[in-house]
Formats: structure tokens, sequence, C-alpha cells
């Protein structure tokens, strides 16, 4: 799954203020993630935040390799 710094994900499960869509700040065998609503940050394994993202928001439309 193609997730990148600065991608907002969309996660099927929401974070306990109920908010769903976090902010991506790092981004490898781990993520960190920074919930949009509190701001609170998380570090979560990448196989358990691939099974729970149900849409990936990208603000810039441009790839850039």
């Amino acid at each position: 799954m193609d997730v990148r710094k600065d991608d907002i994900l969309e996660m099927k499960k929401p974070h306990p203020c109920g908010n769903k869509q976090f902010l991506v700040l790092r981004s490898g065998m781990d993520f960190k993630l920074r919930c949009v609503k509190c701001g609170h940050e998380i570090m979560i394994p990448r196989v358990k935040a691939e099974k729970n993202i149900k849409k990936i928001i990208r603000e810039n439309n441009n790839d850039e390799l």
C-alpha cells in the first residue's frame, strides 16, 4: 500500500475522541500518526495500520518520484 508523509488516512475504527482521520507523520515499518481532531500522536505497526485503512486522502495530486 502506498502511504506517504502528509497523507490523511481515514480508518475503519475511530480514535477515542470520535475522529476517524489521521495525518501521516512518518511511514516505514511503523507509522507515526496524528489524530486530526485532538492532535494525539501514536505509533502503530504497518501491518496493523494497513488492515484498518478505509481511504487515503492526498492533498496534492502531483506524484513526485
